[in-house]
């Protein structure tokens, strides 16, 4: 598990080679769901190859630099790693139907009341009033 540091690559080419990765990866996953008769899988299927792929490769030879650095690049500066979840539940909101509201008014209230706790208790442990502990050091001082 030694990491590799393999050749310096620009950026443009190391996120080039990234997504064109990602891309192979992703089709072949669609393509062989497609033929396996399980096209819905095909993101899961993918995911989960590219992540046998990435801990293959660094076992065995170590990731590239130009790999991580483009990987960050494309997780971190961007909201490419929510593609896959916002094209299902795109995909998704056509197919509820008459379910819609409720599975709205579910996703509203059950991301409200855990919001609205841990608010309560941010602003109890924040606050001046919160009661603190106080040790009374005269009292004790006389006994042994």
């Amino acid at each position: 598990m030694k990491p590799s540091n393999g050749p310096k690559l620009p950026l443009w080419i190391a996120l080039s080679l990234t997504l064109v990765i990602v891309i192979v990866v992703r089709e072949s996953a669609v393509v062989i769901c497609q033929w396996a008769g399980i096209e819905k899988a095909a993101n899961v299927v993918g995911m989960v190859a590219m992540f046998l792929i990435l801990i293959t490769w660094r076992m065995i030879i170590g990731l590239p630099n130009w790999l991580t650095r483009a990987s960050n690049i494309l997780l971190v500066d961007s909201g490419f790693a929510f593609l896959p979840v916002s094209a299902g539940a795109g995909l998704l909101l056509f197919a509820l139907g008459d379910e819609l509201w409720g599975i709205m008014l579910t996703m509203v209230i059950s991301t409200l009341i855990p919001l609205w706790g841990l608010a309560i208790l941010a602003n109890h442990w924040l606050s001046n009033t919160a009661t603190k502990p106080t040790s009374n050091t005269n009292e004790h001082k006389g006994q042994s």
